[in-house]
């Protein structure tokens, strides 16, 4: 869609003016396109089973922004608390991926990527649907990720990837290893009315991440959240002097790691800095914004907290604790700063669906969540003083969840050891009307990430695989998040055989147990779950009937070569260094053994996917037809690293449960 102008921003006084870099310094500040005017309406064709999720809610709780993909892609819509009649705000058909509600009420921020890739920008609307603008990443090539509201909402950071200029052949440019020559990050505060100009926070040359999570009320510090996966860290910015006064390791997962208290004089953060799992920490801090003394607020056995949400008044915070997958839901009391005592105690609320995926505080009490669970799509509830959380009138009713006569399947939680010992979790889905006792073609699916977890939550190609009558079996190979710091490591460099070999060992226990049968074993998964079906296949390649290998890497070179600069980055720290370590990279590769595969495969990746370019994917199918292996690849239609259109994961469910029961075998009831 064409500007309708471009507006010149003019520099207007406040807390922020003059915070960190000069303007001669400082990268180019991205400038607002002014989108033509648009207000929302409902599309044609709305589906009944749909997901809501990502609440956002206004200052007086009485309206909610969100995400719905009830007209068949993530798009930002917008409703009463307690109606039911909502409706779009933004109609194009970019998926939507954040949500964001200014404290002031005026202006509600979100980000979507053209043309369903990789590549985001942050734009703001009116919450009648008026004034939509691009505030970030709409120039060609780059991309902008959600920061924070400023406390009284007249301003949003925004952080904006920089790239390097083209090669001179106008080729793409060249990424040094590990991308450190890729460009950089760079954080601003970006005022919607355009009555100020873009004031830089913070900028970083071969950044991975950078997040803004947080402003204090007077403008001078920030609480920043930067790092590649696996060394993320806190940072309280100074930003008049742009002197970091405090750093910390912080957990992977939410990158939403924490908040100042109004009076700034204490930082509730979210970290794993003083253990195996995330906790609460209370930072105390002095004038100056150094700290005075740190300590565990809060903290569960065994489990880690994976959400952590306070209000801007900062009496009381949300804790989502992580345990094995599924949520446990407190609130507590915060004490102010001056006291010593600790946060008050936890009171336990109870949820209908098994996972919170979102929190979203109401200033004047109560909260709403984001749920789901493995029987029911994603909604987003209410919780507040009734005893029993209300579902929103727009979400989607459980009975929608799934087509009639296909009955949703509750999964049981399973531990296995891997062959040096190691404890493995995961899910087991069994398909219904089976025959107890009989063994059944499975189908074990691995996550990406390497960090992300298998949560029991709702996944409709588990529900098309069980329909055709193959269990699955989702486990947590070495490398996974929820299990503790040590586990997320243990896959690091050449640990990344045993969590190849993890997966072998988890289709061995299912067999063990009775559950499957041993000549009808598949294995699939995304991304990094793509990466390990690959590896499956070539190192234990007696095991498994087929695969499915989604979006995945196939050489670990190519991979480096052809991905964005700040995933490589990223990578290096968990596969190896593109230079340095180059001979483990090559002997990590399903590429450096695909001789040895010997069954059929099926690789889908979507066109516009810069994570894992599809070129990964083409490569492992020509090598397998090369050596009269079947073998062929899906490609998906205006669809980045995640497969987000309505029509197109249609395509996904059923082209993968046709190929996996075409080579395992159907078992309906027998």
């Amino acid at each position: 869609m064409p500007p309708e102008h471009v507006k010149s921003p003019k520099h207007r006084s406040g807390p922020y003016r003059g915070a960190t870099a000069s303007a001669a310094a400082a990268p180019s500040a991205p400038v607002p396109v002014r989108m033509p005017g648009h207000r929302g309406a409902d599309p044609p064709t709305l589906l009944a089973a749909h997901g809501c999720w990502y609440p956002a809610v206004d200052p007086t709780g009485e309206h909610v922004a969100f995400i719905c993909d009830r007209a068949g892609v993530p798009q930002l819509w917008s409703g009463p608390a307690r109606g039911t009649e909502a409706h779009v705000l933004d109609g194009e058909p970019d998926p939507v991926s954040e949500v964001s509600w200014s404290p002031d009420g005026r202006w509600i921020a979100y980000t979507s990527a053209p043309g369903g890739g990789e590549h985001t920008r942050v734009l703001v609307v009116r919450p009648d649907g008026t004034g939509r603008q691009v505030l970030a990443g709409a120039e060609p090539g780059g991309s902008a990720h959600l920061g924070c509201w400023t406390r009284d909402g007249t301003a949003l950071a925004v952080t904006v990837a920089r790239y390097p200029a083209p090669s001179p052949s106008g080729g793409a440019p060249a990424a040094g290893p590990a991308g450190a020559a890729g460009g950089g990050l760079a954080a601003y505060l970006l005022d919607p009315d355009g009555a100020a100009a873009p004031v830089l926070l913070f900028a970083e040359e071969g950044a991975a991440s950078l997040r803004v999570c947080d402003t204090t009320a007077d403008g001078r510090f920030a609480l920043v959240r930067r790092g590649p996966r696996g060394r993320r860290e806190a940072l309280v910015l100074d930003l008049a002097s742009g002197r970091t006064t405090f750093s910390l390791h912080v957990a992977d997962g939410d990158p939403w790691i924490g908040r100042f208290s109004p009076d700034a004089r204490t930082l509730w953060l979210r970290s794993d800095a003083e253990g195996e799992f995330a906790a609460l920490l209370r930072v105390r801090l002095d004038e100056g914004g150094a700290v005075r003394d740190r300590s565990v607020a809060a903290e569960r056995d065994g489990c880690g907290l994976d959400l952590l949400s306070v209000p801007g008044h900062g009496r009381w915070a949300v804790l989502a604790w992580n345990v094995h997958g599924a949520t446990r839901l407190e609130t507590a009391g915060l004490p102010p700063a001056s006291a010593d005592e600790g946060i008050g105690p936890a009171h336990r609320l109870v949820m209908p669906h098994e996972v919170v995926t979102r929190i979203a505080p109401v200033e004047r009490g109560g909260l709403f969540a984001a749920l789901s669970g493995s029987r029911r799509r994603p909604g987003v509830w209410e919780v507040d003083e009734g005893p029993v959380p209300l579902r929103t009138g727009w979400s989607a009713r459980d009975a929608d969840a799934v087509p009639p006569g296909r009955p949703p399947v509750r999964p049981v939680p399973l531990r296995c050891q891997a062959r040096d010992g190691l404890t493995l979790g995961g899910w087991y889905y069994r398909a219904s009307g089976r025959e107890t006792g009989r063994p059944a073609p499975c189908v074990i699916h691995l996550h990406g990430g390497p960090e992300e977890q298998e949560r029991p939550v709702f996944n409709p190609l588990y529900h098309e695989l069980l329909s055709r009558g193959l269990d699955v079996f989702a486990p947590d190979v070495r490398g996974s998040s929820g299990w503790g710091r040590s586990f997320v490591d243990a896959d690091l460099g050449a640990g990344r055989f045993a969590a190849i070999h993890d997966v072998a060992d988890c289709a061995a226990h299912v067999v063990a147990l009775g559950y499957a049968d041993p000549l009808r074993l598949g294995v699939m998964g995304r991304s990094y779950g793509g990466y390990l079906t690959m590896a499956a296949l070539v190192w234990h390649p007696e095991l498994f009937r087929t695969g499915v290998a989604v979006c995945g890497m196939s050489d670990l070179a190519t991979f480096f070569a052809g991905t964005e600069p700040w995933i490589a980055q990223s990578a290096a720290a968990k596969y190896g260094h593109p230079e340095h370590d180059r001979d483990l990279l090559r002997a990590l590769s399903p590429m450096s053994r695909v001789e040895q595969l010997r069954v059929p495969v099926l690789a889908v990746h979507g066109e516009h996917d810069t994570n894992v370019p599809p070129s990964e994917s083409a490569q492992f199918v020509r090598a397998a037809h090369e050596r009269g292996v079947h073998a062929r690849q899906l490609t998906l239609r205006n669809e980045g690293h995640e497969f987000l259109r309505a029509d197109n994961r249609r395509l996904y469910r059923r082209a993968t449960a046709d190929w996996l029961e075409r080579h395992l075998g159907a078992d309906r009831g027998r």
